[in-house]
């Protein structure tokens, strides 16, 4: 079997390379431009980092809303929003970032949107106003649209044909760590220096991360072009069409849950700061749970899946509305949302993953 790589396509089709011939039989490179095995892997956790950081950012706010909300003087609701305005930008970048940098090597344009993250922290940490403060969460939605649109690809590029499941089971484990203690890390650094500081932890991991790729990643020309017309072309597709609109339904319900999950936990269930952590602990040690068992659940049925785990979190939603004003019920859903919201999220991260991995 030939070695491919994705080279930045949205119709999600592999393409051959001749970018390192000298790794298509599976052996080290020694050509210029080519890493070693060491840096190539040194590359793989620095992508792997910048993922858990990107998407630990993106869900910061989620236990975060209240002293968000009071500090710029907004309500928890337009606070919420910050979530959604990152969701909007990433899939404005995700469609038409890579169309625009189509000629950047691809080494300057994931080193561009790992820039793009440490301003995102520095405007959301130091923002007098809820301009600002969306201002930043736009710029994180840009990165991570534009960072996990390149990252995948990336690593199929530069390690060994049969270290690529592998690399990618470590890249998809940076984000599937962020889903897990993004929440509980959240109201941690909150209670401990603020949510300012909260944010303000992904500028110097931002740094560590950007020089660490300038030194380890190697030049990767860009050698595919994408065009607007080809990326919409596919809603053509009565399957691809159809799946859109169903992923974008199951996560717009996962998301008008969680965002305000907080709020929820601290209003209807009314825990105090001390209980809240507690839960949201227990969300994440649920999560752990549910991202070990995405595989298995996959390989038992598929059908199962992509259709019995967004319904068992929208029976747990109902659940939460009828019983969440009860404190041991509202734990109990609490931890079966952990397990099946990371279960549903871990879905498409592991259908992406064999994708590529064949």
């Amino acid at each position: 079997m030939s070695v491919w790589r994705s080279n930045i396509n949205m119709n999600g089709l592999l393409h051959p390379t001749e970018d390192y011939p000298d790794r298509l039989d599976g052996r080290v490179g020694t050509m210029p431009d080519v890493p070693d095995e060491t840096s190539v892997w040194g590359t793989v956790v620095c992508l792997s980092l910048l993922c858990f950081v990107l998407v630990a950012s993106e869900f910061m706010p989620v236990s975060l809303l209240t002293p968000i909300a009071h500090d710029l003087s907004i309500t928890e609701g337009q606070a919420g929003q910050a979530i959604a305005v990152s969701g909007l930008f990433a899939v404005l970048t995700s469609l038409f970032g890579n169309a625009l940098l189509a000629k950047f090597d691809r080494k300057k344009a994931v080193n561009l949107y790992t820039a793009i993250m440490i301003a995102s922290g520095l405007a959301v940490t130091f923002s007098p106003n809820e301009a600002i403060f969306m201002a930043g969460r736009a710029l994180i939605g840009i990165s991570i649209g534009g960072f996990w649109s390149l990252s995948t690809a990336i690593v199929v590029r530069i390690v060994l044909k049969q270290d690529i499941p592998r690399a990618i089971a470590m890249l998809q484990g940076g984000n599937a760590l962020a889903l897990v203690i993004a929440a509980p890390l959240g109201s941690f650094l909150g209670g401990l220096i603020g949510w300012r500081g909260a944010f303000f932890c992904v500028v110097p991991i931002g740094l560590v991360g950007l020089v660490w790729q300038v030194i380890a990643l190697p030049r990767l020309p860009a050698n595919h072009h994408i065009s607007l017309p080809t990326i919409f072309g596919l809603l053509r597709k009565k399957i691809f069409a159809i799946g859109m609109l169903a992923t974008m339904l199951a996560f717009m319900g996962e998301f008008a849950l969680s965002t305000y999950l907080r709020p929820f936990l601290e209003q209807v269930t009314r825990l105090n700061v001390d209980m809240l952590s507690l839960f949201l602990f227990g969300l994440g040690v649920a999560g752990v749970v549910g991202t070990l068992t995405t595989s298995f659940i996959l390989q038992k049925s598929l059908a199962l899946a992509l259709v019995g785990l967004p319904t068992a979190l929208g029976v747990i939603t109902l659940s939460l509305i009828a019983w969440g004003n009860l404190l041991v019920p509202a734990g109990v859903l609490i931890l079966l949302w952990g397990f099946f919201y990371n279960a549903n999220t871990g879905r498409m991260e592991y259908l992406d993953g064999t994708r590529y991995s064949g």
